[in-house]
């Protein structure tokens, strides 16, 4: 096996558990090397760091899948995969969950959604991808699932020289499938939805609502398929308004409103929040409740400084379209924006709303989307409510 050697400036980061190593940092390699190949790593002192797979292309230029001297085979993902669902069964996660994310799992660059009897997966890294037959095979053996889907359409495979693609990796089944959460049921379009066709990292954050949408006339923006509002609904709101600028979204949202029977009480309509929210607050329309769930702003630390900007202006806009000690249910899904950062703008448009805040509850993605300190990249959904009171 060929092995690599870390300069030795890296060694206190992968030491305390990286599993990411980049191209310049790497002091040589000893042995030839193929895109996708199980290397092993070695510090600086010859000490082991682990094994895992190799991308020449790639920025990131070899993910780490074990600390140890052991074979990665099909019993390695099998073992991999099975710990991941022990784990999500003992935190009560049976029905929807995330199955594996990524390096939260020690799988980097692999995420699996259960969707009850169905799985969806992503490979995004060349050297997960030559796995996939294995982590099928895997999903197959442990579950028996009614069926496997691939959603490989995303932009960050073709960093490591991977084409998009989706499809079926089983026998094809009907795409859009009902899902339960919270009592309630949700059209779940694991074909054409965003990401894998459903926001499980919200789950437990839908919940927390609850107490303070109760008789509140709500309204809910960046929506997508309607699941904040429909759960303030269900938890006894007297009205609720949905936006969101795609039709499609909007459609589906209206679709899960009706099976739950809930259409009487909360609409959604096709329209742009920005635009929206400047305007109905000059014409001083009051909401007691407020929830902002934007898609990330940004991808690129060039540009965090225009994402804050971004979530000051709605967060500033939703404060004042809320009556007198009103609620705003905010978040930002922006990894790079840290926590630290996002409640900062929070504060910064309560000042210059002129208004007061009382942080209710502050919370991250759902537990089966697990943070692992000192990776970033695992710790990027932040959940906040708060009290908006006149100064």
């Amino acid at each position: 096996m060929t092995k690599v050697y870390l300069n030795k400036r890296i060694q206190p980061r992968i030491a305390s558990g990286h599993p990411w190593i980049y191209n310049n940092e790497i002091d040589r390699v000893a042995g030839p090397i193929e895109a996708g190949d199980i290397v092993e790593v070695y510090y600086f002192d010859g000490q082991l760091a682990g094994r895992g797979y190799i991308n020449p292309d790639s920025q990131i230029m070899i993910r780490l899948l074990t600390r140890k001297r052991e074979e990665i085979n099909a019993a390695f993902f099998h073992q991999k995969i099975s710990e991941a669902w022990t784990y999500r069964q003992k935190l009560g996660y049976t029905e929807n969950c995330r199955l594996v994310f990524g390096e939260a799992d020690g799988l980097p660059a692999l995420i699996v959604d259960k969707f009850n009897d169905y799985f969806v997966i992503q490979t995004l890294s060349l050297g997960i991808e030559k796995w996939k037959a294995e982590i099928i095979a895997a999903i197959n053996t442990i579950f028996n699932p009614k069926g496997i889907y691939e959603r490989n359409d995303v932009p960050v495979r073709e960093l490591e020289g991977l084409t998009q693609q989706k499809g079926f990796l089983t026998d094809p089944f009907p795409t859009e499938i009902i899902i339960k959460e919270n009592d309630l049921q949700f059209y779940v379009n694991i074909e054409s939805g965003q990401k894998t066709g459903y926001f499980l990292d919200q789950q437990d954050n839908r919940r927390a609502i609850q107490n303070i949408v109760k008789g509140a006339d709500v309204l809910g923006a960046f929506t997508y398929t309607g699941t904040f509002e429909i759960h303030a609904a269900h938890y006894g709101a007297k009205s609720v308004l949905g936006i969101d600028i795609s039709e499609s979204a909007v459609e589906q949202a209206n679709k899960n409103a009706a099976l739950n029977k809930l259409d009487h009480i909360v609409k959604f309509e096709a329209m742009n929040a920005f635009d929206v929210l400047k305007n109905w607050g000059r014409e001083g329309r009051k909401y007691d409740v407020v929830m902002l769930d934007p898609p990330a702003f940004t991808k690129s630390r060039n540009n965090i400084d225009k994402a804050v900007t971004g979530y000051k202006e709605i967060n500033l806009r939703g404060m004042q379209l809320l009556r007198n000690g009103g609620f705003l249910v905010t978040s930002s899904c922006t990894n790079l924006v840290s926590p630290e950062l996002f409640l900062d703008t929070i504060y910064m448009a309560a000042r210059d709303a002129k208004k007061r805040v009382r942080q209710v509850t502050y919370q991250t993605q759902s537990s089966d989307h697990p943070i692992i300190w000192g990776m970033e990249n695992t710790h990027y959904l932040k959940f906040l409510i708060v009290e908006v009171c006149d100064r």
